[in-house]
């Protein structure tokens, strides 16, 4: 039973999380041998003004 975390900063949309998760699960099948519904997939959404790259927030930096 694989259980998969994914830290991100948060802003993405429901859509690309939902897609993240059925690629992500897709993978572990394929790699792992296991069932889809043995496969555990945790996002959490890191807000950006508690992380900070480079000496500065996240939050005060130019978006990439």
């Amino acid at each position: 039973m694989p259980f998969i975390t994914v830290k991100m900063l948060e802003g993405k949309t429901k859509e690309q999380k939902r897609q993240l998760i059925e690629r992500m699960t897709e993978v572990a099948c394929d790699t792992l041998g296991v069932e889809a519904s043995k496969v555990f997939i945790f996002i959490e959404d890191l807000e950006q003004d508690n992380y900070g790259k480079n000496g500065k927030m996240f939050s005060d930096q130019e978006p990439n």
